[in-house]
């Protein structure tokens, strides 16, 4: 059994920041890519920013030079700081990890329950 926990979510003026984070638990062997999605009302999920094991980022041009995606691998979390927030962020946030369990070949995708971001004055 492996979990997805998110936390940091909320409401924020535009301009503000957040912190979002996200915890893997359960029987993980180990976690490749981790990433954010956000999926906002009326439109299809995209990803936010993805980070490989080894540090390699990949970001959506939307975000590009305001959020930065990290994690701490002895925690097997993932964060991502959002900065110079807009109207246009809001949205869910889902945590997602590609990642191996243990006594199971092969690797699966897992996902978090969402966050709500709201930036709003």
């Amino acid at each position: 059994q492996v979990q997805l926990v998110e936390s940091g979510g909320g409401l924020v003026q535009p301009g503000g920041s957040l912190r979002l984070s996200c915890a893997a638990s359960g029987s993980i062997f180990s976690i490749n890519a981790m990433g954010w999605y956000r999926q906002a009302p009326g439109k299809q999920r995209e990803l936010v920013a993805a980070i490989t094991s080894g540090g390699s980022t990949n970001y959506a041009d939307s975000v590009k030079g305001r959020f930065t995606i990290s994690r701490d691998n002895a925690k097997n979390t993932v964060y991502l700081q959002m900065n110079s927030l807009k109207p246009e962020d809001t949205a869910v946030y889902y945590c997602n990890a590609d990642l191996s369990v243990v006594a199971r070949e092969g690797t699966y995708d897992y996902w978090g329950q969402g966050t709500q971001v709201t930036v709003s004055s």
